[in-house]
């Protein structure tokens, strides 16, 4: 099996992670998350189809999503990050299981399991490394499948400049944003663009999309929570 580049960045950041909700930068409760998401992708989701949370993390949003649809699956390139979701879940509410989603055969096994699946994802493709991209793409091409639609939602190239900010604080840069680097992950690396073209070269089509702010677990000097700006879509054949 394929195994994406990025893997052991993710696998050390989730491991090293502090367990529960609201420890890791976009781990913010789902009513700034997936809740404000919902009436966006909501009208083109097939309820009668299973969701997917592609780089659920911790599951934060998966259990929200379990809520509102019937089979709810989280799926992530790290063991760590899949450990912690079913921790946080002891009632079971959702599956939760490791894919590279770059891995196009895997997700074409889980297509013959789930057939077609509507597909939940924040800020997956602008962290993956650039060779990884295209792949994945096309790995949520092949789980979508003909009725199924995505829902992405990725931070805007001017997200840096937020994270510049953050890193040029007085009293050094938040915990939570130096982790991330500190495992090497590079958020904010592509643009608006790509997300779109990537996700056309697949075979999809763009049905609606916006911006939106993204919701961090981060507080400003003011006591305001800290937001980067970025791009949503949804997207099916």
């Amino acid at each position: 099996m394929a195994v994406s580049s990025s893997f052991q960045s993710w696998e050390g950041f989730w491991r090293d992670a502090p367990g529960g909700r609201g420890e890791v930068l976009w781990d913010a409760d789902p009513e700034f998350v997936a809740a404000t998401h919902l009436p966006l992708f909501e009208p083109y989701f097939d309820d009668s189809l299973p969701v997917v949370d592609l780089g659920c993390g911790n599951g934060t949003q998966t259990r929200f999503l379990a809520q509102r649809y019937g089979r709810t699956l989280g799926a992530d390139l790290s063991f760590a990050a899949i450990l912690q979701a079913r921790a946080g879940d002891p009632a079971g509410s959702a599956e939760y299981r490791q894919l590279d989603a770059g891995d196009v055969a895997s997700l074409q096994v889980l297509h013959r399991e789930l057939g077609d699946s509507n597909i939940y994802l924040r800020g997956v493709l602008h962290q993956a490394p650039p060779e990884d991209r295209a792949d994945i793409a096309r790995g949520i091409a092949t789980l979508a499948g003909a009725r199924g639609r995505v829902f992405d939602v990725e931070p805007a190239p001017t997200a840096k400049d937020v994270f510049a900010t953050l890193m040029k604080r007085p009293e050094g840069p938040p915990a939570k944003l130096r982790a991330i680097f500190d495992h090497g992950i590079t958020p904010a690396e592509a643009g608006d663009e790509e997300f779109e073209r990537l996700l056309c070269e697949a075979g999809l089509t763009v049905l609606a999309a916006g911006e939106l702010p993204l919701s961090t677990t981060v507080l400003a000097a003011d006591g305001s929570r800290v937001e980067l700006p970025s791009r949503w879509l949804v997207a099916g054949r």
